[in-house]
């Protein structure tokens, strides 16, 4: 309790200093252990904000185990927990035994010390690409297992570790009305552009992006009661294109457009506490 009040009081008067002078918004979540109380409510950006409320994904489940245990990164709002215990529920379906689950956020969200921008606000997760072996794991070997690729040929193709698997779990992710979007490497959702001979609709939710090829990343949509800024939409159509576009790239550079990188771009692990939604220091106050 005596951590607590103290870490509160520390809060509170580096807001009372100038910008540059008050605490890296990621030291200050990301020492946090536990969340805080009251009721769930995501706060601000997916790469600019923080939670409150959070509940922990259990380590281990009939049907997930929660991978790198000792990141504390297991935490979630209510709605993203109970979607991903559904998700894994449905990668039994598909054949496999259920889901790793890497990162979702601290216990208070907010900017993490290392790795993702996002995953600020409980609203994001990713989800390993190896279909687990075993739901048997212990946290040492939860803490030393690497996932598998899905891509190869230099970027270009499937890896033989790609299986239909894939493509229903991603597939059942999409359709759930409360999934925002998901990230994953443009090869999968050329794949699975190719292969689905249905309904298309859920490929738009499918976003091609770099680095995504051991995981997919699930963003939720903003639930009830949070305050949350809107994101950008999804353009219109199945985006099978311009995921083959990132492809055509990688194999001939030459073909990217010319970009101007943004100059008052920052990123998340230099945010001051003052750079957060307000609320987000009644957050890190809080007991």
């Amino acid at each position: 309790m005596i951590r607590k009040t103290l870490t509160a009081a520390a809060v509170l008067m580096g807001l009372a200093l100038p910008a540059s002078a008050q605490s890296l918004a990621k030291d200050v979540f990301g020492a946090f252990r536990t969340a805080s109380g009251g009721p769930a409510v995501s706060i601000g950006n997916y790469s600019q904000g923080c939670a409150q409320g959070l509940v922990q994904m259990p380590e281990s489940g009939p049907s997930w185990q929660s991978m790198r245990p000792s990141r504390n990164r297991n935490w979630g709002h209510p709605e993203m927990i109970g979607f991903l215990q559904g998700l894994s529920r449905a990668a039994q379906q598909a054949g496999w035994r259920g889901l790793y689950i890497g990162d979702i956020s601290q216990p208070r969200g907010g900017p993490m010390t290392s790795g993702h921008a996002s995953h600020q606000l409980g609203l994001d997760a990713d989800i390993w690409m190896l279909p687990p072996p075993t739901l048997g794991l212990s946290p040492q070997q939860r803490e030393n297992l690497s996932s598998v690729s899905v891509v190869a040929n230099g970027g270009t193709a499937l890896s033989g570790n790609w299986t239909g698997g894939h493509m229903s779990i991603m597939r059942a992710a999409a359709r759930d009305p409360r999934v925002e979007r998901i990230f994953v490497d443009p090869v999968a959702k050329v794949a699975m552009c190719q292969m689905e001979t249905g309904n298309r609709d859920w490929l738009r939710k499918i976003r091609p992006i770099n680095n995504h090829d051991f995981h997919f990343h699930v963003r939720m949509n903003c639930p009830a009661g949070s305050i949350c800024q809107t994101p950008n939409p999804i353009p219109a159509g199945d985006g099978c294109a311009e995921a083959q576009e990132w492809i055509n790239i990688r194999i001939d550079p030459s073909r990217a457009k010319p970009s101007t990188p943004d100059p008052n771009y920052r990123h998340p692990r230099t945010y001051r506490m003052s750079d957060l939604p307000a609320q987000c220091s009644t957050v890190a106050s809080a007991p």
